[in-house]
């Protein structure tokens, strides 16, 4: 779907030319668009801004939906919806309650996301540096010269993250 403006764009590139072909090649799309939304604007069809939404089927039923989903706190299934909205007089598909169900479930969500933060303290603005496994895992460590460690772990001891001294029996091929 193009913008007002690519549509305000593709309309003056044939306006400038006469071309279907060169409007495209100005506007940088297929010929086939901009013959399209000529001929719309010939017969009338091109509003300026974007189309008019159609009303579904669904729409008036979504304040219930979105009720249920707040009440369940996102745990009403698509199925046990699409019966009580039956029984509500609803003509739609079940495909079309699974799909409104969905949305209003991950607007519900959106809503409710947590935030991380990191462990380092306000005071602690120094570099920060992983300590820990080398394959990733461990406390945030504040770079020497800055004050304190920014790891409030209980397994914060550096010779509990180590991987054990290599022996005769790394040195044949086994990993410990």
């Amino acid at each position: 779907m193009k913008t007002a403006e690519e549509i305000m764009e593709i309309l003056q590139a044939f306006d400038l030319t006469g071309s279907y072909r060169d409007a495209a090649e100005l506007a940088g799309c297929p010929h086939h668009t901009v013959a399209r939304y000529v001929a719309a604007r010939e017969a009338g069809r091109l509003v300026p801004g974007a189309p008019a939404e159609r009303g579904g089927v669904i729409d008036g039923f979504l304040p219930k939906i979105e009720e249920w989903v707040e009440g369940s706190k996102g745990k009403v299934r698509a199925d046990v919806a699409h019966e009580k909205l039956v029984a509500m007089g609803f003509t739609g598909s079940g495909r079309t309650t699974r799909r409104a169900v969905a949305q209003v479930k991950q607007a519900w969500r959106a809503g409710r996301r947590r935030v991380h933060r990191p462990w380092v303290r306000a005071g602690d603005v120094g570099a920060v540096r992983l300590r820990g496994r080398p394959e990733g895992g461990g406390c945030l460590d504040v770079v020497p010269g800055s004050p304190g460690s920014a790891c409030t772990s209980p397994r914060n001891s550096r010779s509990s993250w180590h991987r054990p001294t290599a022996t005769s029996a790394d040195a044949r091929g086994s990993r410990y």
